[in-house]
């Protein structure tokens, strides 16, 4: 007879999820930047709708509109790339603060009354990104692995516990 075989230890789910954690922030990053990137898209160069739909684009040059689009373009492709990362978000995560603030707020106190729903969900999904740092699979962390860093300080991911 052979004798009992010990249990399979077993990890909970929040144990295994946390394990996959940096590339569900990667995919997170990647598609947050991916749409920020298409809203300059449009205004630039008006595809995908153009600037508000309209199919134009913002005159070049002009304020807020067209600095607006350009860190649109620049920043998301940065985020979504993973490619200073943190800078990239934070300086997009004030330009839709400025467009929330300065154009849709005058318009109504909640965003659902004065159409900046977007400008603010940007604004705080780019913040998240600012204190969160790119996840897995970034540019950054090839840069730094070039110069000879750690990837884990690269992506700046300490790990944060909850207690009670």
């Amino acid at each position: 007879m052979t004798p009992p075989s010990a249990p399979v230890p077993r990890t909970s789910l929040a144990a295994r999820l946390t394990e996959y954690r940096p590339y569900a922030l990667a995919a997170f990053r990647f598609v947050t930047g991916l749409l920020f990137a298409c809203h300059g898209a449009a205004s630039l160069f008006g595809v995908l709708g153009g600037a508000g739909g309209t199919g134009a684009t913002v005159q070049t040059g002009a304020w807020p509109g067209w600095y607006a689009a350009v860190i649109q373009l620049v920043g998301g492709v940065l985020v979504a790339l993973g490619l200073f990362t943190r800078t990239a978000a934070f300086v997009a995560a004030g330009s839709m603060a400025y467009a929330y603030f300065v154009v849709h707020q005058p318009e109504g106190l909640w965003p659902m009354q004065n159409g900046g729903e977007l400008s603010a969900l940007f604004c705080w999904t780019l913040l998240l990104l600012v204190f969160t740092g790119p996840g897995a699979l970034a540019a950054d962390g090839l840069l730094a692995a070039r110069r000879g860093q750690d990837t884990a300080t690269a992506r700046e991911e300490p790990q944060v516990t909850a207690t009670a």
